[in-house]
């Protein structure tokens, strides 16, 4: 997450056309593109640098400030006006003095000074700018992210104690403050903001901080009632199945979802829908055993 040079990154010289950079960029996402290389990380985070690259060196406004101020070129238009400020003060300053000199007329001298703040001091002030801010993209499973979690990071070499609360969601962001980019002329660092990309392995699905599930039932017990135990994300529990209940009913267990942001003991609810299974491969005993039904259904 330090400063990336974007030449290097797509193997070019600092002389490249447009169309050269064009062609580095196609090459080099094609190798490190994420279809190619199914879960690698380390290509994943090789085409997001190939991708950034690419965007700053072929937009021309963006390269230019690139190419002039480097890892501070996001602050390019701040930095130019604040130098445009300062040679513009510079000559104002110079004019006074061929104008008035140290003996000049005071009441002159004052007009300028109400004019341009007087003082030699704005002249060479520095205004100061905050570092860019660094991001990153943490992966953990749906599982990592249903209680308090705790991960340490290494940023340029530092290692961040991270707490990651229950309940985070995929795509939601975090900030942690002074964690990234050095600032210019002694101004603040910038922050770190962490993506959370979360993948789910589990049986379960997730839409906020409620769950579903798909639970098999098999047709006695559909038919008849009777009890079924079924996973829930911690753990698992009986439920009581009502006679001639019919495919597709949904259930829904209060509190047995997922724990809602910085909301200590609060959860959603889970959701359970039965899946009729009909039985196969029946013997002849119960082949007959069903026609006798069918015939009392008829009759």
């Amino acid at each position: 997450m330090a400063f990336i040079d974007y030449y290097k990154v797509l193997g070019i010289a600092k002389t490249a056309t447009a169309a050269e950079i064009k062609k580095a960029y196609r090459k080099m996402a094609r190798k490190y593109h994420p279809d190619v290389n199914p879960n690698d990380k380390a290509s994943e985070e090789k085409f997001k640098q190939v991708s950034e690259a690419n965007e700053v060196l072929s937009n021309t406004d963006n390269r230019k400030k690139y190419d002039k101020h480097g890892e501070n070129w996001k602050h390019a238009d701040d930095i130019e006006r604040q130098q445009k400020e300062q040679r513009q003060y510079a000559s104002q300053q110079q004019s006074r003095q061929q104008s008035g000199g140290a003996g000049g007329d005071a009441g002159y001298s004052d007009f300028f000074e109400s004019m341009f703040g007087g003082g030699p001091s704005r002249g060479n002030r520095n205004v100061k700018f905050r570092g860019q801010d660094y991001n990153a993209e943490l992966q953990l499973d749906l599982r990592d992210v249903y209680t308090k979690d705790k991960r340490t990071l290494t940023v340029n070499g530092k290692n961040i104690r991270l707490t990651i609360p229950a309940g985070v969601k995929d795509g939601q962001q975090i900030k942690i403050p002074g964690h990234g980019g050095d600032g210019l002329n002694g101004g603040p660092k910038g922050d770190l903001v962490i993506r959370f990309s979360i993948t789910n392995k589990t049986g379960f699905k997730r839409d906020g901080n409620n769950l579903y599930a798909t639970v098999a039932l098999d047709l006695y017990t559909a038919m008849l009632g009777g009890d079924l135990t079924v996973d829930t994300f911690d753990g698992k529990v009986k439920l009581t199945v009502k006679p001639e209940t019919a495919n597709g009913t949904k259930v829904k267990l209060k509190g047995k979802g997922f724990p809602v942001y910085k909301k200590e003991g609060q959860f959603g609810d889970l959701y359970i829908t039965y899946e009729l299974k009909i039985p196969t491969k029946l013997s002849p005993k119960e082949k007959e055993l069903f026609e006798d039904l069918a015939k009392l259904r008829k009759s």
